[in-house]
C-alpha cells in the first residue's frame, strides 16, 4: 500500500525520469570511454570485467550517489511542501510507514539503475572484449554487490531529507557527504564504510574475505540507520 502511495506522488515530482536519465547518463560512461580511449584498455592483461569497472566506476559510483542525493530530496519535498507532512499526520498513517515506503521505491529504481548500468558493461565486453563462461555469474555478482553497498547510502539520504523540511539543505549536505567520501582514502577500512563512501568499492579483483566484511557492514549500517530514522521520528514528535 505504501509503495504504491509514493509511485503516484514520484509521479508529481519527476523522480522516476530523473532516475532513469542518470541511469542512462552513467551507463554512458564506459560507452564513451572505450569508444574514446579504447586502445587503452584492450591490450591489458585482465578481465574484461577488471577493467571497464576499474576504469569508469568511480565515475559511474559518484553519478549513482548524486542521483540518490538527489532523489532523496525530490521526495521528501513533496512531503514538506504545504505542510503536507503535517496534515498526513491527521491521518492512519504512520510516518516510519512514510519512510520506508520511499526507501521501498528508491531501492527499487537503484535497481534499474544498475540493471542499465550492467547492461552497458555487457555491451562495451561483447563489442570490444569477449564474453566468457562466466562473464553473466561475475557481472551479477558485481552489481549484486553494488546494490547492497548502496542501501546504506539510500537510506542515510533519506533520512537526511527527512529532517530537513527545505530541500535546499538536505541537498546540500547530500553533496558535500558525497564530495567528502571522494577525499576518504578508499585503503582505509575504517573510513571507507561511511555510507557515502561504500557505493565506490568494486566487487572484481577484491578478495572474497574482504567482500565478506563491506558485506556484514553494509547490513549493519542498514539496521542502524534504519533504527535511528525511527528514534528520530520520535524524538521530532515529542516536540512538536
Amino acid at each position: 500500500m505504501s509503495l504504491s502511495l509514493e509511485c503516484k506522488k514520484a509521479k508529481r515530482t519527476g523522480f522516476i525520469p530523473a532516475f532513469l536519465c542518470g541511469g542512462i547518463l552513467a551507463a554512458a560512461v564506459p560507452i564513451v570511454n572505450m569508444a574514446v580511449r579504447s586502445e587503452m584498455y584492450v591490450g591489458q592483461q585482465n578481465s574484461p570485467m577488471q577493467i571497464l569497472m576499474g576504469a569508469n566506476w568511480q565515475m559511474m559510483a559518484m553519478l549513482n550517489i548524486l542521483l540518490i542525493v538527489a532523489g532523496s530530496c525530490l521526495l521528501y519535498h513533496t512531503e514538506f511542501a504545504d505542510n503536507a507532512m503535517q496534515k498526513m499526520k491527521s491521518l492512519p498513517t504512520r510516518e516510519s510507514s512514510v519512510f520506508f515506503g520511499k526507501f521501498l521505491l528508491t531501492s527499487i529504481m537503484s535497481v534499474v539503475v544498475l540493471a542499465i548500468e550492467a547492461a552497458s558493461i555487457a555491451f562495451c565486453v561483447s563489442y570490444w572484449f569477449e564474453i566468457g563462461n562466466d562473464f553473466w555469474l561475475e557481472l551479477g555478482k558485481s552489481f549484486g554487490y553494488s546494490f547492497l553497498l548502496m542501501l546504506p547510502c539510500v537510506l542515510l539520504s533519506l533520512l537526511i531529507s527527512s529532517a530537513c523540511k527545505n530541500m535546499w539543505v538536505s541537498l546540500g549536505i547530500g553533496v558535500v557527504c558525497v564530495f567528502t567520501a571522494t577525499m576518504l582514502p578508499t585503503d582505509n577500512f575504517v573510513l571507507s564504510l561511511f555510507p557515502f563512501a561504500t557505493p565506490f568499492q568494486v566487487f572484481v579483483n577484491t578478495e572474497m574475505a574482504q567482500v565478506m566484511h563491506y558485506v556484514y557492514a553494509a547490513i549493519i549500517e542498514i539496521v542502524v540507520i534504519g533504527i535511528a530514522e525511527l528514534v528520530f521520528i520520535k524524538v521530532r514528535r515529542s516536540f512538536e
